[in-house]
């Protein structure tokens, strides 16, 4: 997941920075043993893994890393306040230009206090999201409304708008114009052009909407759950997982509500009432406490839209984006269902039919039931197992697999800065090169702690501005942690996970090359920020790809093809439902913030619009609203996963599926796609690279995809 932006956000490009819900030993020998194998085999790994990364000469850039000053909370408020400081000064040196307005007198200062104030807000929302110590996060959540306030005073002064409205562009290059022109339109939809009266109230309103999002968003990353289970009914489950869950002197074991306790749970375990009572604790994070805080943000968000003349959050959310007016979601929303019920249906009735093998009178199927059964369908219909993949994927190898991946399609390279202090041990630092030259650094932090944002997400750290700041970006995920002992196997889905997120990273990396801090990155309209990152999910799914990283973790042997050839089968069963189930929380999203928020009960529009858009039965007494974190920053916009879905099957279908970095589609997509970062409207960017628009057959052809090939290998068997 990365920023979802809001018009008044937008203006200074969104520093709010959240991803994307995941749709996801060997045997015990002697201790000491095994300990020292293992120790022997990380070690060996990790040497080639650093082998292969690191030239014989590291790269070195004079930026400090974010966290070289090791900050306690005084001075992370001074950097904070510092770089305030620094954007207070750049407006007040616009304002005060007399004469004539020019690029140079305005725009380059305009420029510096967007830079500055994004930097503030970057970095206080990560703080936010990883700090370890819940003091120091509470100062960040202080400090983001501080900058929020500042963002929001800008945008809502006049002089300033005005100011830039007298440019003359005429000799300008289109970036510099399109920048300028979405300026104007993001200070009218912020209410610029408002008596005084309506623009106090205004700022009023969006300081306190930061401050409901930040709470209902803390709420979230502190509401974790735990639930007690009988070491017997962790059958099923691989045996990394329960050698990580060892009972407690009671003989009981402790499952907690976070990602990688939670999936594997709800994929393999064979109790039924396991997954049902995890499932049940997964829903109900952080309510009833963010019941009060998303109901507040629901009216002031409301309030807001209808002062600046929208009838509801969703057409004023809508208006700056892609999807132009909030009544066309509703429309997508339709076009997506009708799209892929058919094929839903076809999977649902396998899913019952796997059902009725042990409940021969079953007529639906529990939500917490779906994940389980469609892994036996997989198995039992493709003779595949999730499991029989996963020790192929050992984090380290999957890290390195991806980074050479990534290297291979965008022709960078990557190397590692060591020694780099962070705000936890297990945080590395990356830089990018270009040709030899570098052109940004990324972190990684991405293993669970508490406290943490328990999700994944690339967040931004520095925008890019040419030849003066090198765009910086960090992944924060929750995958397994390798130690002495254990590898940290991922799941398939977790290896997706980081496929996608990466994406993101170097959409903001390559995107950050750009002359002006407010077009850099992924600043452009918001709902085409998904598309680069599921594009790059597909890379997972190739023979060419896997081979370069697929090993297993003990043998060193590759992942055989037919294992691969069954994976990418089983894998594609299912899509139906998976789109249905994105469409459901696309209806979520818009249907809370489409209405009057005295109108909207949150149980009624989740319950109703899980039963209308799924096949599924949801348990009573669950209230997923609650921690389903794209409602503060997505907001009414989670539509963007499936719309940018869309484009993402469209782009990746311009590749050669044999040879994915063949031919002009990789360096096409690189310089028509990644680098324009905001410089130019999404849609242009769509038609660059495709020569048109995206159309939905692509998502149809990726949804049917198992069935027609089901249906060919019928045909070439003369059935």
């Amino acid at each position: 997941m990365v920023a979802a932006l809001t018009s008044l956000y937008a203006l200074i490009n969104n520093f709010r920075a959240t991803r994307v819900f995941l749709n996801r030993f060997s045997s015990v020998q002697s201790q000491e043993v095994s300990n020292m194998l293992a120790r022997l085999r990380l070690l060996l790994c990790l040497s080639f893994i650093l082998g292969g990364m690191l030239p014989a000469q590291t790269a070195q850039i004079s930026q400090p890393t974010i966290w070289a000053e090791k900050p306690d909370v005084a001075g992370f408020e001074k950097i904070e306040n510092d770089r305030l400081a620094a954007g207070r000064r750049a407006i007040d040196e616009l304002l005060a230009v007399k004469g004539r307005r020019t690029i140079e007198n305005t725009l380059v200062v305009y420029d510096e206090a967007v830079r500055q104030n994004n930097s503030a807000g970057y970095f206080a929302g990560l703080m936010e999201q990883v700090h370890p110590d819940a003091s120091f996060r509470d100062h960040a959540t202080a400090m983001l409304t501080k900058v929020t306030a500042a963002q929001t005073a800008i945008a809502l002064n006049r002089e300033v708008s005005n100011a830039l409205a007298a440019l003359d562009l005429s000799r300008a290059d289109s970036a510099t114009r399109y920048y300028v022109q979405r300026q104007l339109l993001e200070f009218r939809l912020a209410g610029v052009d408002k008596d005084e009266a309506t623009r106090a109230r205004l700022k009023t309103l969006n300081d306190q909407a930061s401050e409901e999002q930040s709470m209902f968003d803390r709420n979230i990353s502190d509401g974790q759950k735990e639930i007690e289970a009988d070491p017997a009914e962790l059958e099923g489950l691989p045996r990394d997982y329960i050698a990580r869950h060892k009972p407690d002197a009671n003989g009981r074991v402790h499952i907690t509500t976070e990602y990688p306790d939670v999936f594997p749970v709800m994929t393999f375990a064979k109790s039924n009432d396991l997954r049902r009572r995890l499932s049940m604790a997964f829903n109900t994070r952080a309510y009833p406490q963010n019941q009060e805080v998303l109901t507040r943000l629901l009216k002031t968000r409301y309030e807001i839209a209808t002062l600046l003349g929208y009838g509801s959050w969703a057409d004023y959310n809508a208006a700056d984006k892609m999807m132009v007016k909030g009544s066309k979601i509703g429309e997508f929303i339709q076009q997506v269902e009708d799209a892929s019920r058919p094929l839903a249906q076809k999977e649902f009735d396998m899913l019952l039919a796997e059902k009725r093998k042990t409940d021969p009178e079953a007529r639906q199927i529990w939500d917490y039931e779906r994940a389980y059964l469609s892994e036996s369908v997989r198995r039992a219909k493709y003779g595949f197992d999730s499991r029989s993949v996963r020790a192929y994927f050992p984090f380290l190898q999957v890290k390195r697999g991806i980074l050479e991946a990534a290297s291979d399609l965008f022709q960078v390279s990557f190397e590692p800065e060591p020694n780099v202090p962070s705000w936890d041990p297990t945080v590395e630092t990356w830089i990018v090169l270009d040709k030899g030259k570098p052109i940004g650094r990324f972190y990684l932090d991405m293993h669970p702690r508490p406290g943490k944002y328990s999700h994944a997400e690339m967040a931004p750290v520095l925008d890019g501005v040419r030849g003066k700041q090198l765009p910086e970006a960090i992944l924060v995920c929750n995958f397994p942690a390798p130690t002495a002992t254990d590898p940290g196997l991922m799941d398939y889905g977790d290896v997706e996970t980081f496929f996608h997120e990466f994406g993101h990273l170097m959409h903001h990396i390559l995107g950050g090359q750009q002359s002006w801090a407010g077009i850099s990155g992924i600043s452009m309209e918001s709902d085409f920020v998904e598309a680069p990152s599921q594009m790059l999910e597909e890379w997972i799914r190739s023979p060419q790809v896997l081979a370069q990283f697929a090993k297993n973790y003990q043998t060193g042997e590759p992942i055989p093809s037919a294992l691969v050839e069954r994976m990418n089968r089983a894998s594609a069963f299912g899509r139906g439902g998976w789109v249905d189930r994105q469409n459901s929380f696309t209806a979520i999203s818009y249907d809370i913030y489409k209405a009057k928020p005295e109108a909207v009960d949150l149980d009624q529009v989740t319950n109703d619009d899980s039963a209308r858009y799924t096949l599924f039965t949801f348990l009573p007494e669950t209230h997923m609203w609650a921690s389903f974190g794209h409602l503060g920053v997505y907001s009414s916009a989670y539509y963007t996963y499936l719309w940018d879905k869309v484009i993402a099957e469209d782009f990746f279908q311009q590749f050669d599926r044999n040879n994915l970095l063949a031919g002009e589609a990789p360096m096409r997509y690189r310089r028509l796609v990644l680098e324009p970062g905001g410089s130019m409207s999404a849609n242009d960017l769509v038609k660059d690279f495709l020569g048109r628009p995206q159309s939905m057959a692509a998502l149809q052809n990726w949804m049917g995809e198992e069935f027609e090939a089901s249906s060919g290998s019928m045909k070439s068997a003369g059935q």
